[in-house]
């Protein structure tokens, strides 16, 4: 029976952890392209916690004149179904960002990969990445309503620099969600307030690119998580602008903001989020920690939580409810 016609849990992974040792992830590149030195780390990392690791065929292509993309736009794109398709797949693991998956989003059968959504225990396949892979986490929620992981990348350095990072990803993909804290150490709050609702978002740059695009005129409300690497402010104020206009803030239950790495003056966005979003009337927590941060922390997506943003309480948590 296909799964289209079938109910995607997405709270399977709230009380059941996503994997345990012996668990096949495929590995792929859908955007930027990485080392042979980095695909060797990363690999060594996954079997060390006793994963059975399976790589894309295209993950090291090189594109013929672009040279930020992991190869063309079909090889990639083949290796991201092959993956999912895979019967014995339990999680998709891109392993690292750039640019270039949202170029792979219009030529993918959603109804095959609704199909393949299911692993061999009944629950979903579960997809982990951040930074351009926001434009996956956003189609496969709206066209597959599976939960995935928005986490730092295992092909890039700060996977290698960070043992916070290695330890915090690998206790989300062999641990259980619910009830989990996610607040961040630099943590603050930008206006009070409680929130619940489903977490959602990604990339700032990402999500304002994707205005127009089928993903986006599906808005589930709930918690949204904004954060940016190497954007000046005036584009970040143009990116949201162009999602208070797109009505994705207003929609909002709770604004969370991560990380903003080498965008200049961080006084200065916090001036800005400061006047663009208080008029919301929704909780905004400011530096929550995930993101670009050196010790980013992961986010899970497409699953419910709760926001209490008050000066002397701060709590970000998986899987509960006010």
């Amino acid at each position: 029976m296909s799964t289209s016609a079938l109910a995607v849990d997405r709270s399977a992974y709230l009380d059941t952890a996503p994997l345990k040792p012996g668990d096949r992830v495929r590995f792929v590149s859908p955007s930027g392209l990485g080392s042979a030195e980095s695909l060797e780390r990363a690999v060594g990392y996954y079997r060390d916690w006793g994963l059975d690791v399976v790589v894309g065929e295209h993950v090291l292509d090189p594109h013929p004149h672009a040279s930020y993309l992991a190869g063309p736009d079909d090889g990639r794109r083949q290796d991201l179904v092959d993956a999912w398709m895979d019967p014995d797949a339990d999680a998709v693991v891109c392993i690292r960002g750039g640019y270039g998956a949202m170029r792979l989003l219009d030529g993918l059968d959603w109804e095959q990969l609704r199909d393949a959504a299911l692993r061999r225990d009944g629950r979903p396949k579960l997809l982990t990445g951040s930074s351009d892979i926001t434009a996956l986490h956003e189609a496969f929620r709206v066209n597959l309503d599976v939960p995935t992981l928005f986490c730092p990348m295992v092909g890039n350095d700060v996977f290698r620099d960070s043992e916070f990072v290695r330890d915090d990803v690998r206790s989300w993909l062999f641990e259980s969600w619910r009830g989990r804290e996610i607040v961040g150490p630099k943590t603050s709050v930008l206006v009070p307030g409680v929130a619940e609702g489903r977490f959602t978002g990604g990339n700032l740059s990402l999500l304002a690119g994707a205005m127009g695009a089928r993903e986006s005129l599906d808005r589930p409300g709930g918690i949204l998580f904004l954060e940016d690497v190497d954007e000046q402010k005036y584009r970040i104020d143009g990116f949201l602008v162009q999602l208070g206009r797109a009505g994705r803030l207003a929609d909002a239950s709770g604004i969370v903001l991560g990380s903003w790495d080498n965008c200049g003056d961080l006084d200065a966005i916090r001036e800005l989020v400061d006047e663009l979003l208080p008029g919301l009337g929704v909780p905004v927590l400011w530096e929550q920690g995930f993101g670009h941060d050196p010790n980013a922390l992961s986010i899970p997506l497409n699953v419910d939580g709760a926001l209490v943003a008050q000066p002397d309480a701060i709590r970000l948590t998986v899987g509960a409810s006010l």
